[in-house]
């Protein structure tokens, strides 16, 4: 692959997801044509065609522009999600264009950067938010390739000249986390996922241990404590642990939570910063908070920087998204979609409204998803007090022969709960009395809760 600054067009097939989408914007700013194809028209894929890419959302190869056919000019970036049938995709590799994946076209970019690379399970967007806030917000300044719209930039990219820093969402989908190399790394959680991918869970702590050998010998990796994975960073790396309340290098001790808030003070090597506000208070971003702060200070924030900007963060859309926040009615929306992260929202919510009725709408993410953490998603839903569960959403994948909702379903715990169409959805709560009412999954539930919203506050 040549240098980027060889090319002046670049076509993304895949421009709306989330993390494409921040290099689209990347890309914009810096100058390049840019075109590409999306299979759904979404709110995302329209606000990158205001800022000024072509999009498409037929796959035929017909519709690439002229000005993007010329191989010694443009480069094809594509997402691992798009099938290879895919017309386009053929195209450009039938007519030898340079064809690479997302993450080769990140590891790229960063190359000549300092990154700061969040890897884990789950937690990965909301800490390498809280990071790149705490950093933006500090005389530090960075830019961000993160994997969520952040609600005080209303944006996932962040683009500074004042720092060479860059914080980036490093995602262990299909390895692509491979293709970074970090000058620090965080693993928030390495619980087993994408095994479709994987095959074993061993493989993939596998993945996640390579992905340490990875960082820069003068870097830092902070892990969180108790987790299975083993690392083998290069000599010269130095090793820190966080944890929620548990000690390590880096903690939280004095929580207080009530009235809508969560205060903490952060514990660090140096001593301990006191009364840290969580602007958006679930339970589960105290840990989250307490690594962002950790990488925040180890690249020179300041204590009282860290608490202004922490105070400040409003989060990402789709993670603890409030869309209605009454004394009486709640509604919030999570990108929630593996067990953990599932029992982790349920469990806040029941912190924060301990005599409020918890109801759950959740769409299951991949049949293969479904399969493998059948058993582990039940438990998790329990512990709302009623669930509407959806169809699965099945993104990249074909159906896989006896795996429904219903294989969930059937072994739910709570004290009510029913099976529900996504068409029916609405029609199915009209007229209901919800007191905290969650929606969770990363298939396209949120494109309903506007009309959610609207028919909560119409009863």
């Amino acid at each position: 692959m040549k240098a980027l600054t060889a090319y002046t067009s670049i076509y993304f097939v895949g421009a709306g997801g989330i993390g494409m989408s921040a290099l689209v914007r990347y890309c914009l700013a810096k100058g390049f044509m840019v075109a590409g194809y999306d299979r759904t028209r979404t709110t995302l894929t329209e606000a990158l065609e205001r800022e000024g890419a072509r999009l498409f959302y037929d796959e035929s190869a017909e519709l690439i522009p002229s000005s993007f056919r010329d191989p010694e000019t443009t480069l094809v970036v594509y997402t691992p999600a798009v099938p290879d049938t895919h017309e386009g995709l053929a195209y450009f590799r039938e007519q030898g264009f340079c064809v690479v994946k997302r993450a080769e076209l990140l590891g790229l970019i960063t190359r000549e950067s300092r990154g700061l690379c969040v890897a884990g399970t789950h937690g990965k967007t909301t800490t390498s938010s809280m990071t790149a806030h705490i950093l933006a917000q500090s005389a530090v300044g960075c830019s961000a390739f993160l994997g969520g719209i952040l609600k005080n930039y209303d944006s996932n990219l962040i683009l500074s000249d004042r720092s060479d820093l860059v914080v980036i969402e490093a995602d262990e989908y299909d390895r692509s986390f491979h293709h970074l190399r970090p000058y620090m790394a965080v693993i928030t959680a390495t619980d087993p996922d994408h095994l479709d991918i994987y095959g074993t869970y061993e493989a993939y702590l596998e993945s996640f241990r390579h992905f340490t050998t990875l960082i820069r010998p003068d870097g830092v990796l902070i892990m969180k404590k108790g987790l299975s994975l083993r690392p083998e960073p290069v000599p010269g790396v130095r090793l820190y642990t966080y944890s929620l309340d548990d000690g390590g290098d880096f903690y939280a001790r004095n929580i207080r939570m009530g009235g809508g808030k969560i205060l903490f003070d952060w514990v660090y090597p140096e001593g301990v910063v006191a009364d840290i506000d969580l602007g958006v208070p679930v339970r589960v971003n105290i840990e989250n908070g307490v690594a962002a702060m950790a990488l925040a200070w180890l690249n020179g924030v300041t204590p009282d920087e860290m608490r202004r900007a922490m105070k400040s963060f409003a989060g990402a859309r789709r993670r603890f998204d409030y869309w209605i926040r009454e004394a009486q009615t709640v509604l919030i929306d999570d990108y929630a979609h593996h067990p953990d992260e599932i029992k982790a929202s349920l469990t806040s919510l029941r912190a924060l409204y301990p005599d409020k009725k918890i109801s759950v709408i959740f769409q299951p993410h991949l049949y293969s998803r479904t399969h493998d953490f059948c058993d582990e998603f039940a438990e998790s839903l329990s512990l709302a007090d009623e669930l509407i569960l959806l169809d699965i959403y099945p993104a990249r994948e074909k159906p896989i022969p006896g795996v429904t909702s219903q294989i969930i379903f059937d072994k739910v715990k709570c004290k009510k709960k029913e099976l529900c169409s996504k068409e029916k959805l609405l029609e199915t709560i009209k007229g209901r009395n919800f007191e905290v009412l969650i929606t969770l999954g990363a298939g396209d539930i949120d494109r309903l809760l506007p009309a959610i919203k609207e028919e909560i506050l119409a009863r």
